[in-house]
This record gives C-alpha cells, sequence and structure tokens, in this order.
C-alpha cells in the first residue's frame, strides 16, 4: 500500500492512503477454497518483500493476516494493509515494552506479552501462520474445526500440528518451513522473513549469488565487499555499471542506459551490497526508503527527503561524493552512492528516481 500525503484538518493529523480495489485474502479463500501451494507462495512472497521493507525502516506490522492482505481486482498482486499496530523496533538485546495487541492465531506469544524483544521474527511467525491457513482452509472447515484454534499456540507442551496433516498435497519443504516459522519461542524460529522465504525456496539463498552473467564477472567486487572495503566497492559497482551499459567514455549513465540494463546485473549487484552489509545497504534497500516518502509531494522535494533519510544530505545542503563517509555506521541506504551522486544537479533527481523504479521494475 502506498503511502501519499499527510494531512491536518481541525487540529488533527491523518495519513493519505492508496484506495485499492480488490478483496482481502480471508474472503478469497473463503468463496474459493484453499490455494495451491504455487499461488499460496506467489502471494506470501510478495507480503514477504514488502514487510522486509517494512523491517528494513525499523518498524514491525504486527497484525499480518489474510485479513489484512488485499488482492488487486483482476491481477495476482497481493498487498499489505493496516499498519494500525505497527510499531518500531530495534536490532539490539535491550528489552523493550509494546502493547499487548494481536490477532489470536496469527499472534506470536511475545506479543501477549508486556515486555520482550521483538523483532522481524514476530512478524515471520504471523506470515508463517497465514500461509498455514491460505494452504489448509478447506480441511480445516470441513473437519468443522475453528480455524484460529487450529492456527494458535496454546503455549504449553502441546505441538502444533504440522499444516501437511490437513493437506497431504503440501510440500515437505513447505511443510517444514511454516513450522520453523511458527516455533513457540522466538529464538526457536526463524529469524527474519528472508531466510523464511529461502526455507520456502522461493529466494535465492545469499549462498548462491551469481558472480558472473553474460555481461560482467562480479568476484571483484564480492572480494571487496566481503573485505567491507566499503569505498573501493562502491567504485568498483561504478565502474562495473557503466562496463555493462557502454558508458565508460560518458563516465554517466542516463535513462536510455538505465531502462536498458540487464535485470540479472542489477539484481546481482544489489544482492553482493545486501548480504555484506547485513542488509544495510543496497539499491532494493534504497528502493524501500524512497517508496517510504514517495507520495503527492514534487519529485524535488521526494529526493530531498530521500537524501536526508541516507545521509546524503546535510544542514539542507547536498554533500559531494568526496565527503561521503564509508563505514557501516552510516544510515541505511548511505551506499552504493557514486551511481546517484555523479549526475549533475540538473538531471541527479530524474536518474536517480529512473534508477529506482527500474529496480522495481526488475523486482530486485
Amino acid at each position: 500500500m502506498k503511502f501519499e500525503d499527510v494531512i491536518q484538518e481541525d487540529g488533527l493529523w491523518g495519513m493519505l492512503m492508496e484506495y485499492i480495489d480488490g478483496v482481502d485474502l480471508k474472503t478469497y479463500v473463503d468463496e474459493r477454497g484453499q490455494l495451491s501451494e504455487d499461488e499460496a507462495l506467489l502471494y506470501i512472497n510478495q507480503i514477504g518483500q514488502a514487510l522486509e521493507c517494512v523491517h528494513q525502516q525499523g518498524f514491525l506490522h504486527r497484525d499480518i493476516k489474510p485479513h489484512n492482505i488485499i488482492l488487486r481486482r483482476g491481477k495476482q498482486e497481493a498487498v499489505l494493509i493496516d499498519f494500525g499496530l505497527a510499531r518500531q523496533f530495534s536490532t539490539g538485546e535491550k528489552s523493550i515494552s509494546m502493547t499487548i495487541d494481536g490477532t489470536d492465531g496469527y499472534a506470536p506469544i511475545e506479543q501477549y506479552r508486556r515486555k520482550g524483544t521483538f523483532r522481524a521474527y514476530t512478524d515471520v511467525y504471523a506470515l508463517a501462520a497465514t500461509l498455514y491457513f491460505l494452504l489448509t482452509a478447506d480441511a480445516l472447515k470441513a473437519a468443522d474445526e475453528d480455524i484460529v484454534s487450529a492456527l494458535r499456540r496454546k503455549y504449553d507442551d502441546e505441538e502444533l500440528p504440522p499444516p501437511k496433516q490437513f493437506n497431504p498435497q503440501i510440500s515437505d519443504r513447505v511443510n517444514e518451513a511454516i513450522l520453523k516459522g511458527m516455533a513457540l519461542e522466538p529464538q526457536d524460529r526463524v529469524q527474519t522473513v528472508q531466510e523464511f522465504r529461502e526455507l520456502l525456496g522461493v529466494a535465492q539463498t545469499q549462498e548462491t549469488i551469481k558472480l558472473k552473467t553474460a555481461n560482467m564477472d562480479y568476484t571483484q567486487l564480492r572480494d571487496l565487499l566481503a573485505a567491507g572495503k566499503w569505498k573501493e566497492a562502491d567504485e568498483e559497482t561504478a565502474r562495473v555499471m557503466l562496463a555493462v551499459a557502454g558508458r565508460e567514455k560518458e563516465g554517466c549513465l542516463y535513462w536510455n542506459s538505465i531502462h536498458n540494463f540487464p535485470c540479472e546485473d542489477l539484481r546481482t549487484i544489489d544482492q553482493l551490497w545486501v548480504k555484506y552489509s547485513n542488509g544495510r545497504f543496497g539499491f532494493s534497500v534504497q528502493k524501500c526508503i524512497y517508496q517510504s516518502v514517495r507520495g503527492t509531494r514534487k519529485v524535488d522535494k521526494i529526493w530531498e527527503a530521500f537524501g536526508e533519510i541516507v545521509g546524503w544530505r546535510k544542514g539542507g545542503k547536498w554533500l559531494r561524493f568526496r565527503d561521503i563517509t564509508f563505514d557501516l555506521r552510516t544510515p541505511q541506504g548511505h551506499l552504493p552512492t557514486w551511481v546517484f551522486l555523479q549526475w549533475p544537479n540538473l538531471h541527479r533527481r530524474l536518474e536517480w528516481a529512473f534508477l529506482l523504479h527500474h529496480v522495481q521494475t526488475c523486482k530486485v
């Protein structure tokens, strides 16, 4: 769901959100029956990628369930809605307090505790529970068994029934992933949405990143990132992108070369940055930040808001490339930077927006 704008009326603030014409997954399944594994994984993968953007911004959704997932009318496109229970979370070990709230059957045990540690695994549980429902609804309904009770953990020694018990067509891989995603205690659970998607087989594992494509060898970039040489890796990113686009002589990328930039190469570059920065840097991270500030504002205002978040603007002024800090302690999305900041001011905001749009088109 896209955030459009912030409005104020009679002293009250509100958020203007995108209107989505469609039906929620709960209604969809009630009307059509449980989904095939392929269709269910398609929607879970889409919502999982949206959640990764939410988590990268430091927030938990805390209310993932079929009712809060809308299918756009006439499309196989799932959209996560209702951020009313969303809260910020910290990556540290310190316990924090959160309101006790959530939906029975989909909320994990930590959401019933006033104080504790809340991480991405909190939303992983609900995402796995949603997949459980999508794949077993027919059998549970036929057995006249309450759907919530079937998904709900009793918080004692009772084991969660494997979803394959209700639907033998579920693959062993997906069955096992759901059980790991719904482990009772957080420390026993799948820790991140990325890991959950990998277990389901819908996301490429970080160990299998393709280092050689038809256009380029990315071994040098991998080695620099693995060594934590962020400045050199940024410069290497510029070198390989210019080479792939055939723009070495010009020394910059423009809209036509961005439009034709191979998705395979863009995906490899992003995966390497994401892996070796532990999810802090990469084009996909920047895309999530861009989507979070995008709305009815003009492009130059969106660009400025983006620059403030990733640390490319200070004191209302843009930093030059030579002033950029190459360190993991910089803000999320801070790198790679050359591919953006090398453009002249006149063209920067347009090519920047066009590249991030291409990242989205390539499903990076």
